[in-house]
């Protein structure tokens, strides 16, 4: 099988969770934080952080 390579975005996105969710974020508008876009997540942390 093949090894999935992560790129810079998918690390990027992966930080974005961790971090959300260390702050109690799990879902954000009734999904996963998996199942978003990087661009959500990196909204829904600004506005958290501020």
């Amino acid at each position: 099988m093949r090894k999935m390579e992560n790129t810079q975005m998918d690390l990027k996105k992966e930080k974005i969770i961790q971090r959300l969710m260390k702050n109690g974020v799990f879902k954000l508008h009734g999904k996963h934080l998996y199942e978003l876009s990087l661009y959500a997540l990196m909204k829904a942390y600004i506005i958290r952080t501020e």
